[in-house]
């Protein structure tokens, strides 16, 4: 990774702080580190920050409060990090929006793993030689992979996270094509899902808030029996190979 890639760390143990800054740095980031809520938005004011590495237990604002206000205006990738048995924070924590999670105590050069990977997805790379398309239509809405750009029907711009982008990007490169969990968690977040990870589902559910008219009666991201889902619209798409329909009885 290139010193462009500035990494803004909110933590408020000194020594955490401390070492994942310095880890950081020797792996060729930029690293703001910070204590607090406070802090962390004066630096996300004064500086293009490429990805933050949120704690949840911060004085003041907690990490959920900050992941919010941050999604509400910007998609710049958030890293949350949970205490042990953190299970209820983390969920919320990508319900509101952050890409990833990773639970204390954290090995470094795992926290360098998911920095990289979610730096990739927000980057939009082409994965593995599939021929991607550029621009894709489906349903009224219009989907700009090269621009990160998704409009609706009404010409409104809905942001995206970096998580939702790619999750949205397995499925318009997929229609009417089952993808199970796991696949869709190796597609979006390039690792294998740990015993009832339920990151797929959660980023599921706001990507249909964002896209269905109904989020409680989807007809766009359609779940499958035995675990699975199905994005349903036709889709028109430039310099992309689409795989076949699936038969409608497979799905509910």
């Amino acid at each position: 990774m290139s010193r462009s890639n500035h990494i803004l760390v909110v933590d408020d143990d000194r020594e955490i702080r401390s070492l994942v800054a310095r880890f950081l740095e020797q792996h060729k980031f930029r690293v703001t580190a910070v204590a607090d809520g406070r802090s962390m938005l004066q630096a996300l004011g004064a500086s293009r920050i490429d990805l933050i590495v949120l704690d949840l237990m911060l004085p003041g604002e907690d990490g959920l409060t900050l992941c919010r206000r941050v999604r509400a205006k910007a998609s710049t990738p958030i890293i949350i990090l949970t205490a042990i048995g953190g299970e209820t924070d983390r969920i919320i924590g990508l319900e509101l929006g952050a890409d990833d999670y990773l639970a204390k105590p954290f090995n470094p050069r795992e926290l360098l793993a998911r920095i990289r990977a979610v730096l990739r997805r927000s980057a939009a790379l082409p994965a593995g030689g599939r021929q991607r398309g550029t621009r894709y239509q489906f349903d009224g809405w219009r989907f700009d992979v090269t621009r990160r750009e998704l409009t609706s029907p009404d010409d409104l711009v809905v942001h995206l996270s970096a998580a939702e982008f790619e999750l949205l990007t397995a499925f318009v490169e997929r229609p009417q094509m089952v993808l199970t969990r796991d696949q869709l968690l190796d597609l979006t977040q390039g690792r294998s899902s740990a015993p009832f990870d339920r990151s797929v589902d959660v980023l599921v559910s706001r990507l249909r808030r964002k896209i269905e008219r109904d989020s409680q009666q989807p007809v766009m991201i359609k779940t499958v029996r035995n675990g699975g889902y199905v994005f349903t619209p036709k889709v028109e798409a430039e310099g992309a190979v689409l795989p076949p329909a699936l038969p409608e009885d497979e799905t509910e």
